[in-house]
């Protein structure tokens, strides 16, 4: 029986992969042959010495950090969580690289937009410093879960010679893992300001391709003025887009403002609805002498110009009661845009007068009434980055600089002002939190513990809002009037906690001092404080399934069986496991039938070796091929 694999998606042996489906010619003894590679891309080889590049010191070391397979797991914590059983909500507790790396299997291309607020690089951020060698091991010292010296977090500090490098090492494997993630149409934004910004553009442009560069956005986040100021008062920052692919991705459109939607009347009561008169004038540019003719209004005055369209393309709107002369009908000719036609307006790549970071202390203070994290990005800006590409239903959004949380707060609020289920990942190393703090003070000891608090309250806030049935107003951000819209009694208010952790599974040591205990922990290879629930979501990664799918749990001959997926991967961890639960295991795969189907053992659980082998005979005689063991 074949062993599950224990790693996350190996990144590198599947771009091979890609390179021999190409290009078949440059496989040489199963390995690529990088000369005929550069023979088959003839001309599009740059062999210079000097070329345009952007380096620095551990590049190379960053690059194959973000293709190393992870061998963590993510364990769940139901007690910390919001309606578990329901909800496709994530927050995952860990260091970011590592999460990023055991979510390639199971959300390669299936987010829609990323988020993320990382560390400004201001000398006084906090930059985690990953360990080439055993990343997991280096995350359990650094927040103290297994007992060792030497881990602890640290600042950034601008005297060190490695200032920049740190800081770019950081994120380089962190962008190249995300980037996987993003679907075809995705997009990807993040808060930067002037002491990173020019380097975070550079790695963008490498990681993602600089013709999928969108925009830098402009945010005022100060007003007023600065009598500190040595030099010039800053009062902005930026936001860095990316497209994953701009030859996928549609318009974007920004919904209109509350003024925007009041340009918009029905003096006619048009059964279309709410609409505005446009100027139907040609553009200045546009001198097409066929479309130079006179117009006549209802009263009988004329007009003779260049329009914006042909004449019979005139007479179809006029017909369609799609022009409009005035109220008294002899004004110049104008067309109906009607709302329902309006998607929005472009995005604008200045944001003035959204909101400030002020807001973002705001938004704390109403939920804690304390301040529990310094910095938080504001709410109304994360939902005006939402709003531009993420509006369908069952969209993912992914932030991996949760802090506080405010993207999974933005969201809530914008599922329930849309109507509609969009999802959240939130993921967050547990820094702690120093004693002096405020949030120390009333009972946080880490940043991930304020960003699930801050979930829990924000959900029964809306909760309680609900039931008093009341209609979140979002100023002047949104054309959606939430008062419009039926509540939406499925709106998803919940969220699944995860943490990190090392596999459930003990690995070999070959120590010959350790050895005839190491034969003995062989029998039964799953570590001793861990659960079947803890095993069975290690499994989800491991075959990159959706850790939100519905789980079904069966006795069949006193053996519980877990169902993922209607059926789609059968699981059971159970010992003494005989031939009749392997033919009760078959009878519940022909009763879901699902379109593919995956079972799972405890390595050490059956009965005997003869029920092993043939466990695989039957399953395979019930359509199960892959039958795997851990």
């Amino acid at each position: 029986m074949e062993k599950l694999d224990g790693k996350s998606k190996n990144i590198v042996k599947e771009n091979i992969e890609k390179l021999k489906e190409i290009f078949p010619g440059i496989v040489a003894e199963g390995n690529i042959d990088f000369d005929k590679l550069k023979s088959t891309l003839g001309e599009y080889v740059d062999d210079g010495e000097e070329r345009y590049s952007f380096t620095w010191n551990g590049k190379a070391k960053a690059k194959r950090l973000a293709q190393t397979p992870s061998t963590g797991t993510l364990r769940p914590c139901k007690e910390e969580s919001v309606s578990w059983d329901t909800t496709e909500n994530l927050f995952i507790e860990g260091d970011n690289l590592e999460v990023l790396r055991l979510l390639q299997k199971t959300y390669h291309k299936k987010i829609k937009m990323i988020y993320i607020d990382p560390p400004y690089n201001t000398g006084n951020d906090f930059v985690y410093k990953d360990n080439y060698t055993d990343n997991i091991k280096n995350y359990l010292i650094l927040t103290r879960q297994i007992d060792e010296e030497g881990g602890k977090f640290s600042a950034n500090a601008e005297t060190s010679g490695r200032y920049h490098t740190d800081w770019l090492n950081m994120m380089y494997p962190r962008l190249k893992l995300a980037r996987n993630l993003l679907k075809d149409d995705g997009v990807i934004f993040i808060s930067i300001d002037d002491n990173e910004v020019d380097n975070l553009k550079k790695i963008c442009n490498e990681i993602f391709g600089e013709e999928n560069f969108l925009s830098q956005i402009v945010w005022r986040k100060k007003a007023g003025g600065d009598a500190g100021a040595n030099y010039f008062y800053v009062e902005q920052e930026y936001i860095l887009v990316f497209a994953k692919n701009i030859t996928n991705l549609p318009k974007l459109y920004q919904s209109l403002s509350k003024d925007q939607r009041e340009a918009y009347k029905n003096p006619d009561n048009d059964p279309r609805g709410l609409w505005k008169p446009v100027d139907y004038s040609a553009p200045t540019t546009n001198k097409n002498p066929n479309q130079f003719y006179t117009i006549t209004a209802p009263s009988g005055k004329k007009y003779k110009k260049y329009w914006a369209n042909l004449q019979n393309k005139f007479e179809e709107l006029l017909v369609d009661n799609r022009m409009w002369f005035g109220k008294n009908g002899d004004s110049p000719p104008r067309r109906k845009l009607f709302l329902k036609d309006k998607e929005g307006i472009s995005p604008r790549t200045l944001l003035y007068n959204v909101c400030l970071n002020s807001d973002g202390n705001k938004d704390i203070m109403n939920l804690f009434a304390t301040k529990v994290f310094d910095f938080p990005k504001p709410v109304k800006l994360i939902e005006r980055l939402i709003d531009i590409c993420c509006l369908n239903n069952g969209d993912v959004i992914l932030d991996f600089f949760a802090g506080s949380c405010p993207a999974a707060h933005a969201l809530f609020n914008l599922n329930r002002m849309i109507n509609k289920n969009n999802y959240f990942i939130m993921v967050q190393l547990p820094e702690t939190c120093d004693e002096k703090t405020e949030a120390f003070k009333a009972g946080y000891k880490t940043i991930a513990d304020i960003g699930k608090e801050r979930i829990r309250r924000v959900i029964k806030k809306i909760e309680a809002e609900k039931k008093e049935d009341k209609k979140k107003d979002e100023g002047e951000l949104f054309d959606r009037d939430s008062s419009a819209l039926p509540q939406n009694d499925k709106l998803d208010l919940g969220f699944k906690v995860f943490k990190l952790d090392s596999s459930n599974i003990k690995t070999w040591d070959s120590d010959f001092d350790t050895l005839e205990k190491n034969l003995l922990d062989s029998v039964d290879n799953i570590k001793k404080d861990r659960s079947s629930e803890d095993v069975l979501y290690e499994i989800l990664l491991k075959y990159g399934l959706d850790l939100t799918l519905p789980i079904e749990e069966r006795k069949i001959c006193n053996k519980t069986v877990y169902s993922i997926g209607l059926g789609a991967l059968i699981v059971c961890l159970d010992k003494d496991i005989s031939l009749d639960v392997v033919e009760g295991i078959a009878k519940l795969k022909e009763e879901l039938n699902p379109e593919v189907s995956r079972v799972v053992f405890s390595d050490a659980g059956f009965k005997d070796d003869v029920v092993k082998t043939n466990t695989i005979q039957i399953l395979k005689q019930h359509g199960i091929n892959d039958v795997k063991s851990i």
